[in-house]
């Protein structure tokens, strides 16, 4: 293949890979809903704490909640609820891809959502 066949396979690519991602809906928390790290709290240690550890510093099935990756600025609100929605390939640790999170809601995810944010300000991430 020559060098501009081989470049308009890789603008096509973007382009396919860039109308997919646009196409997928980010599940958002119900309207009004005011995130509350304490409900969070509880749902962590029911649906994360197995991989993300009790005191959200990582175990062998998963990585740290605190940690700088994770800060608001890198992986935002929004990336949390698309890996509970639908899992997450793995990208910056080598525990293999998160699963989605059967049975959590949106509103779930903004309850926990807010407690990571709550810890990792303890911490100093911001």
């Amino acid at each position: 293949m020559n060098a501009v066949k081989k470049w308009c396979a890789v603008v096509l690519g973007l382009v396919a890979a860039g109308a997919h991602a646009q196409s997928m809906q980010i599940p958002k928390p119900s309207e009004g809903l005011m995130p509350n790290p304490g409900r969070g709290k509880s749902l962590f240690a029911a649906q994360c704490a197995a991989c993300h550890g009790a005191d959200l510093k990582g175990s062998d099935k998963g990585p740290p909640m605190l940690h700088k990756v994770y800060e608001p600025s890198h992986h935002g609100d929004p990336a949390f609820q698309m890996a509970a929605s639908r899992g997450v390939r793995a990208h910056h640790w080598q525990f293999g891809d998160m699963p989605p999170v059967p049975g959590v809601t949106p509103d779930d995810v903004a309850h926990i959502t807010a407690f990571i944010r709550m810890e990792q300000r303890k911490v100093g991430i911001r």
